[in-house]
């Protein structure tokens, strides 16, 4: 029993996964991350190719498995014509907007770039573009249900109907 004694005990409760908006939080610091590793890649030098694993079925065994495989990942930066670097930052298909009317970040070189993508993904960290993020993926989700939504039934045109010669109905009627 001495070795009980030794242990601080407490009345916790395990907290029930995260909530959406730390989800989302998350999912743009990560999409962050890459886009700063990529750019410290390109500024040494080097390639960067993030993997990941993905379940390919063989086709003459029948079998799954998991192979690693390179992520292809688009720079968010792009030189405009003044010759300066334009970086957006993106949350899923969408362009996130940092400031109010501003779409992109301007840097002089790829080292401005990754100190502009350090600066915002401490930001997104610290729950500042909550309400930025929040309304982004209220437009993807709405996107979302314009196209799983069933579509109007589609009207077939009936064929008319057949009158005989003194104006009758020919179709018997129940």
């Amino acid at each position: 029993m001495s070795g009980l004694n030794a242990l601080k005990f407490t009345n916790s409760k395990r907290q029930q996964g995260n909530s959406p908006q730390q989800a989302r939080r998350q999912k743009l610091s990560v999409k962050l991350e890459e886009q700063i590793q990529l750019a410290k890649a390109q500024q040494s030098g080097t390639e960067y190719a993030p993997i990941k694993i993905r379940t390919v079925k063989d086709e003459a065994a029948g079998e799954s498995r998991k192979v690693q495989v390179p992520k292809k990942l688009k720079p968010w930066w792009w030189t405009d014509d003044k010759g300066k670097l334009c970086i957006t930052v993106r949350y899923g298909a969408r362009t996130l907007e940092i400031m109010d009317g501003k779409n992109a970040i301007e840097a002089d070189n790829i080292a401005d770039v990754i100190t502009s993508l350090q600066v915002i993904r401490s930001a997104v960290d610290a729950g500042e573009l909550d309400k930025r993020i929040e309304a982004v993926a209220g437009k993807i989700k709405e996107g979302m249900r314009d196209t799983t939504s069933a579509p109007a039934p589609v009207q077939t045109p009936t064929a008319p109907e057949k009158r005989s010669i003194l104006g009758l109905s020919s179709r018997k009627t129940s």
